[in-house]
């Protein structure tokens, strides 16, 4: 069992949450419920949950001030959000989980699952990163988490290079010539990182066309990166790749 915690304001929303997981998670068992974060500290420290299911906008004390008040966070979090897509994009950069209001039954189930596989206490340093990520949303001074399998290394976005698919992993080429393999597909890594600068070039291969070196005609086209690695422009990318090259 997954024992949980559920802190929000709004009394309708807790009430919809612990139905839809008592419908469509069973393996949760809910330990407390909490209208602030006052009352979720007192529950949190009560109850030892192993998730805590927490609204960020809350008067007096929101989510984040009240994660503050732990020492040490022995819990993992689930944030609840109303939060617009640009914010959301700070959520997976610092490989938080969370689920946008209204809740729906497959995102939760989903959440849910991965909780199940990978128990881990939330850190300290990723809530310092969803906070600097959201005030500032431009991506070459971002940073983020990469989950491998013995933790979590934090990175700025302008120095990753490109991220190549490893099977069910990620191979992360750093600028310092450094890989680091992620313990998510190159489908996540892309739905994480697309935007300005980076481009699904092939199926295999996610870049950032900041360090590209050259780009060669030859052979239905093909780039060098930094580092001298050839990557092939996948024939149906060519148009959509050639357009946002022509603005670097």
């Amino acid at each position: 069992m997954i024992k949980a915690v559920i802190i929000d304001d709004e009394q309708n929303c807790v009430e919809m949450l612990e139905w839809l997981l008592k419908t469509y998670c069973p393996m949760v068992q809910i330990v407390a419920m909490c209208n602030s974060g006052e009352q979720g500290i007192e529950a949190i420290m009560k109850h030892r949950p192993d998730v805590v299911f927490l609204d960020i906008e809350m008067p007096r004390m929101n989510g984040f001030d009240m994660l503050e008040k732990f020492e040490h966070l022995f819990f993992d979090v689930v944030f609840t959000t109303a939060y617009n897509k640009f914010a959301i994009k700070a959520f997976r950069y610092s490989a938080l989980n969370y689920l946008l209001k209204p809740v729906d039954p497959d995102d939760l189930q989903s959440t849910i699952k991965k909780l199940e596989e990978k128990r881990s206490a939330i850190e300290k340093d990723q809530l310092r990163m969803l906070l600097d990520n959201m005030k500032n949303m431009n991506p070459t001074t971002q940073r983020i988490a990469l989950s491998t399998g013995d933790g979590l290394i934090f990175v700025n976005t302008a120095d990753i290079m490109y991220c190549q698919a490893e099977s069910n992993y990620t191979n992360v080429a750093m600028s310092n010539r450094n890989k680091v393999l992620v313990a998510k597909t190159l489908k996540d890594i892309d739905e994480t990182l697309s935007g300005k600068d980076f481009f699904r070039i092939h199926n295999s291969f996610l870049i950032n066309m900041n360090h590209i070196k050259k780009f060669v005609r030859g052979d239905g086209g093909y780039i060098l990166m930094n580092d001298d690695t050839q990557i092939t422009i996948a024939r149906s990318k060519r148009e959509e790749f050639f357009e946002m090259f022509s603005k670097f």
